[in-house]
């Protein structure tokens, strides 16, 4: 059988470093279990963080690839095929990179960002690997005839909400579509603490992003998590604990708001914007607090965030709204869900009253639960590749 397994992504649509570590994880993951990993992209949408003066970027976005994949010691191993404009390849050629689906043992559309391509379909080897339960398990349920032809085009189809099928879960389960439920892949010993701690709960997050609001069986769900943020507002001062928010999309009224109520708060893109930087803010924090989008809290997903799976790895316990990912995930050392104001603030005194006992916890867990031979071992297993 083939060694060789492409990811298709979305990184230049989303050039920061959350995205990026999300995906490269994936890849180096990959290769740590002995396969030849490759990275492409053929999504088709215009790489608008790189377009100058009117052109359409895809120079600029293969040189973003390029120096990504080389910083991981994956050389050439990339393809950017510029389906927005020209339909030239970048990285490897055209017939390069159709030579690869052809051969390879697993095609796997991380996101489902990428529509598939006729020569995607026809190895019979493309998986969907979902990352943001709910939207589209909704379209299934409304039956939204573009979903529908969407996931017949792939093989296997897997979720990170780990909760759907339990009985307190309400995303609609299809019949005719069943998801595989995983989570997102971690390599330790990139997150391994070191430098000074910061005495600080923190998170990296959009504020405000009114788009993707979902409606079922009468009630709409929000995807903008300031919804949620705003029903912790109070949190500070409920503890002595410094909380900080790194945040996207948060104009300087929402910042004065936050920071009356006690909320330290810093732009994300000084975080985002360098995959060191963020890999730092992450490991020098104490712990992380964040919050869930309303979809996930509400329908009991199960989602469980990358980021916060990095927390963990780091040693920094994890202070995280309940998405129903206690039915999975141990709950109560170095990670704690919370729905309420006060569960939110005991979370955070029982972190501080037993610091090292919770940071260990959240080392172990993330060992058990998220390291990269873990969860892909069984990724690959349940895709039928071994």
């Amino acid at each position: 059988m083939s060694k060789k397994i492409v990811v298709l992504g979305m990184m230049s649509r989303h050039p920061v470093a959350g995205i990026i570590w999300l995906t490269m994880q994936y890849l180096v993951g990959l290769e740590r279990l002995g396969y030849e990993t490759y990275y492409v992209e053929s999504h088709g949408a215009t790489p608008k963080m790189f377009m100058h003066d009117g052109d359409d970027g895809s120079v600029r976005a293969a040189s973003f690839i390029n120096d990504v994949m080389r910083r991981f010691d994956l050389g050439d191993r990339w393809a950017f095929h510029a389906l927005h404009s020209d339909r030239r390849c970048y990285g490897l050629s055209e017939f390069a990179l159709y030579t690869l689906y052809r051969s390879a043992a697993l095609l796997i559309n991380l996101h489902g960002g990428t529509t598939p391509l006729p020569e995607h379909v026809e190895t019979g080897r493309l998986i969907y690997l979902g990352t943001d339960p709910v939207l589209r398990e909704v379209e299934l349920h409304q039956g939204v005839q573009e979903t529908v032809e969407f996931f017949q085009q792939h093989s296997v189809l897997f979720t990170w909400g780990e909760n759907q099928g339990h009985p307190d879960c309400r995303v609609p389960v299809s019949t005719r579509f069943p998801f595989v439920p995983t989570r997102q892949p971690v390599v330790m010993e990139a997150w391994s603490a070191d430098g000074p701690e910061r005495d600080v709960f923190t998170t990296v997050a959009g504020w405000q992003q009114l788009w993707r609001e979902i409606e079922l069986d009468g009630d709409v769900y929000h995807w903008s998590k300031h919804f949620e943020l705003l029903n912790f507002l109070e949190l500070p001062a409920h503890t002595r604990q410094a909380l900080e928010l790194a945040l996207s999309g948060c104009d300087e009224a929402d910042v004065r708001l936050l920071e009356r109520h006690g909320w330290r708060v810093r732009d994300a893109v000084e975080v985002s914007s360098d995959l060191d930087v963020y890999r730092r803010y992450i490991v020098q924090s104490r712990a992380e607090f964040t919050v869930a989008k309303d979809q996930n809290v509400r329908l009991r997903s199960g989602w469980f965030s990358d980021r916060s799976a990095s927390y963990l790895a780091a040693g920094r316990p994890v202070v995280t709204q309940d998405t129903g990912f206690g039915n999975i995930l141990p709950t109560g050392t170095g990670l704690f869900g919370f729905l309420t104001l006060e569960e939110a603030a005991t979370a955070v005194e029982a972190i501080n009253s037993d610091y090292r006992r919770h940071s260990r916890g959240a080392v172990e867990l993330a060992r058990t639960y998220f390291d990269s031979d873990v969860v892909l071992g069984r990724l690959l297993k349940d895709s039928g590749v071994y």
